[in-house]
């Protein structure tokens, strides 16, 4: 008797365990990260979207989740931060953001945070290690040492220590305030780079510098341009010259003129800015969401909602701007299996009351967040 009911709990266990990893979205508006479908289903196996169908016929052991009113659409990623502790990923987690890309940190740290990938209620963590900067340039002021360069040949060395380091992608740093990186020592950088396998990323604030990293080849830039207005001309022949993508950290930059006042009256105002990203988009250059946290008290979760109404507000469509905090970056930083509701892709997906492809507020009104067909903690 004993025995039987032993095995009748572990039966019961079974299945109960099997619910859970088997469920099923029914009649709710998608966002798959390329396009909108008015009504549809979709089932989730063991973590894996399996199918998406009008019509989905539920098993016995299936969850099934009344969609209608709902959005359901990809999680989303922050292209900017830097995270110093595990409760950060948590935080990013909690806001429906599973995936991160550092860019400047102490590796020893980075390489202990990165184990949490597998863990439910943390973000998934990719880091570019140390950024490359120059002595007393800006990175080095954050009281961890940082290996800084002072010319081209210094390069190569620099590289094969950030794939030693198992970074996933490179950080320049290009800031004239301060000691900086000459226009060939960011030259050299960038072909190591993509000698490694790497993209290599941009830190700029100048007009000037971010021409010129474009036309070393640079992949992407890590903020927008703070100083002046890009003639249309120019950015249209780059546009068609070079490939690239733009972290424009709107949010950042906003606060950071609101912090410096006065000071602030030579830069470009808010709408210039917003501008600026508008012509980009529309010469097609990929938009990245990114907010850079924690400088100037940004958080690592819900603030990436004010950066993507700060690009809503440019004037991109918000189809674009959903693409700008999920698939944009996940195709940028080459992450596999995420970022798509898609059959055999990972299920890390969020699930909105209302419909942030109309209203792109809407995409605060987080009912529930799958990280691999689990539910993040909220």
């Amino acid at each position: 008797m004993y025995r039987i009911r032993i095995a009748l709990i572990l039966f019961v266990s079974v299945l109960i365990s099997n619910a859970q990893d088997s469920f099923i979205i029914e009649n709710v508006k998608v966002f798959d990260g390329e396009k909108v479908i008015k009504s549809t289903s979709v089932k989730v196996e063991n973590g894996v979207i399996t199918e998406i169908s009008e019509s989905i016929k539920a098993s016995d052991i299936d969850i099934v989740i009344d969609g209608k009113g709902k959005t359901l659409m990809p999680a989303l990623s922050n292209a900017h931060v830097h995270a110093w502790a595990a409760p950060s990923l948590n935080e990013a987690a909690k806001a429906g953001v599973l995936n991160v890309m550092d860019m400047h940190g102490v590796e020893m740290y980075q390489t202990t945070m990165r184990q949490l990938k597998d863990s439910t209620n943390y973000a998934n963590y990719y880091v570019a290690g140390y950024a490359a900067t120059a002595p007393e340039g800006h990175g080095t002021q954050f009281g961890f040492p940082t290996p800084t360069l002072t010319k081209p040949e210094e390069a190569k060395q620099f590289i094969e220590d950030r794939v030693k380091a198992n970074v996933d992608h490179i950080k320049i740093i290009v800031e004239p305030w301060k000691a900086t990186l000459d226009s060939e020592t960011v030259a050299e950088l960038i072909k190591e780079a993509h000698k490694a396998d790497k993209i290599a990323v941009v830190h700029v604030s100048k007009l000037k510098d971010a021409v010129d990293v474009i036309s070393n080849d640079a992949d992407g830039l890590v903020h927008i341009w703070w100083d002046k207005e890009l003639e249309t001309s120019q950015l249209k022949e780059l546009s068609e010259n070079k490939t690239f993508f733009v972290i424009p950290t709107l949010l950042t930059t906003i606060k950071a003129f609101e912090s410096m006042g006065a000071g602030a009256n030579n830069l470009l105002t808010k709408m210039q800015l917003l501008s600026e990203v508008k012509k980009m988009y529309e010469v097609g250059i990929p938009i990245l969401a990114g907010t850079d946290p924690p400088n100037l008290g940004i958080n690592y979760g819900t603030d990436l909602y004010k950066e993507l109404i700060l690009l809503s507000e440019s004037g991109i469509p918000n189809i674009e701007v959903l693409k700008a905090g999920t698939i944009n970056i996940v195709t940028a930083f080459g992450l596999e299996n995420t970022g798509l509701i898609k059959v055999n892709y990972s299920a890390d997906m969020l699930l909105i009351d209302g419909d942030p492809t109309e209203d792109i507020k809407a995409i605060s009104n987080i009912n529930t967040i799958w990280k691999r067909g689990k539910k993040v903690k909220l």
